[in-house]
């Protein structure tokens, strides 16, 4: 009687197990439906010189959507004063797609982050508080890996924090560290390495909590093995995210409408 107890008891863990990992697919599709409206790719449009922006990285929607966050590297680039040049935050599917200015409002190179002005509002996402998520946290990120050859279709990533480290992408060797490098090793500043793969075009791309959709990070490098062509042909696996508490700052410090 004890033995087919405890058979009944396995099937009955192993049923469970299923409909946990069920649900929690079916939650992430919900939730990716939710967070898609938010996010966008920015770009840089020069009208005279070509008909379509060109795609630069990922963004997502903050404050009262009149906002986007990115990574600072994203958008460093000087424009053109002598022509008609400027940032745009690129919201939707394939074609079918709103094409918005951007301009750079106020911007934390430490942290890689900056904060764009939209000329027309967005569905706002949800920011995390301050608090660090745990090692093994389930998470996923959406943004435009490849934009600027695949096109304005999102991409969802998901996988797992899998650690929280330094801000310094390791190196091969002792020689190969810069002093730049040293000092963010030398620094309590922490980011978060993620078990899932992140590719060009995804930075700036809002990490989240695949549950609630809240953000707890930004997208901003990936370990390249040899090349930058070994990113799309070889990936690492490996990339890293600034955490959300550096955004609240950025906010704070600009002094932006939040969301009612």
């Amino acid at each position: 009687m004890s033995g087919k107890l405890t058979h009944f008891t396995y099937l009955l863990c192993i049923a469970f197990s299923l409909f946990s990992h069920a649900f929690a697919d079916q939650k992430l599709v919900e939730t990716v439906k939710v967070v898609t409206k938010g996010v966008g790719a920015i770009g840089i449009f020069t009208p005279l010189e070509a008909k379509a922006p060109s795609i630069m990285g990922s963004g997502f929607v903050v404050g009262d959507g009149s906002y986007a966050i990115t990574n600072y590297h994203v958008v460093d680039k000087d424009l053109d004063p002598t022509i008609v040049q400027y940032y745009v935050f690129l919201s939707g599917v394939g074609q079918k797609f709103k094409t918005i200015k951007a301009e750079v409002v106020a911007f934390d190179p430490l942290h890689d982050l900056a904060l764009l002005k939209l000329s027309e509002k967005l569905p706002p996402l949800t920011l995390a508080n301050d608090e660090l998520l745990p090692i093994g946290t389930d998470i996923a990120f959406t943004g435009f890996p490849i934009g600027a050859v695949l096109g304005l279709f999102p991409a969802t990533h998901r996988g797992i924090v899998a650690a929280i480290t330094p801000d310094a992408i390791p190196a091969k060797g002792a020689d190969q560290l810069s002093l730049k490098m040293l000092q963010r090793l030398g620094t309590t500043q922490l980011i978060y390495q993620l078990d899932a793969t992140a590719y060009p075009g995804n930075s700036g791309s809002a990490v989240y909590d695949q549950r609630s959709g809240q953000v707890v990070g930004v997208i901003n490098k990936v370990i390249v093995k040899d090349t930058k062509e070994s990113a799309l042909s070889s990936p690492s696996g490996i990339s890293y995210a600034v955490p959300v508490k550096y955004v609240h700052e950025l906010i704070k410090r600009a002094k932006i409408p939040q969301q009612n």
